[in-house]
């Protein structure tokens, strides 16, 4: 440690560094939530929820009939925020649960027509802020992003588990 280029507050201390502007986890963590803050402007005001509750709406718009712990697995979301935005969208009719089958302690959730309405309306703004993020990008940048990102969950992110 140098003195001259310690942060504040560590000076003479001998501790492991970590650039957090570097670290890619952190990185990629800011820039998901930035991004998903934007995508928020879209619909918070309009239709008053926040983004839990419009990542539990994205999943089951596209994966109709999951259970509150499939839409939380999907959506690598705490169980506990998944029920809470679940139940708050149940309260507004923007989902239903239905039991599953003959399994009375399985229940599945469903978009109601006023969420698929909602839904449908969302979908094509997301898509355009999409559209302009990536636009920053050539062709081949984004194919190299969708690889990339693609290698680390299917690759990277096993291997960094064991």
């Amino acid at each position: 440690m140098n003195a001259e280029t310690d942060p504040p507050g560590h000076e003479g201390h001998d501790h492991a560094e970590l650039d957090l502007d570097r670290f890619l986890p952190y990185r990629m963590s800011v820039l998901s939530n930035r991004i998903s803050q934007a995508i928020a402007k879209l619909y918070q005001a309009r239709f008053g929820f926040g983004i839990t509750e419009w990542r539990v709406i994205a999943v089951l718009g596209r994966y109709p009939a999951l259970s509150a712990n499939a839409v939380a697995e999907r959506t690598a979301m705490d169980k506990v925020a998944v029920s809470r935005a679940v139940a708050h969208l149940l309260e507004r009719h923007l989902i239903t649960r239905e039991m599953h089958g003959d399994d009375r302690r399985r229940s599945v959730l469903t978009l109601s027509e006023a969420g698929y309405r909602i839904y449908d309306e969302i979908v094509p703004l997301a898509l355009g802020r999409e559209r302009k993020l990536l636009a920053t990008l050539d062709a081949d940048e984004r194919r190299q992003l969708e690889r990339i990102l693609d290698k680390l969950a299917n690759e990277g992110l096993p291997a960094m588990l064991e």
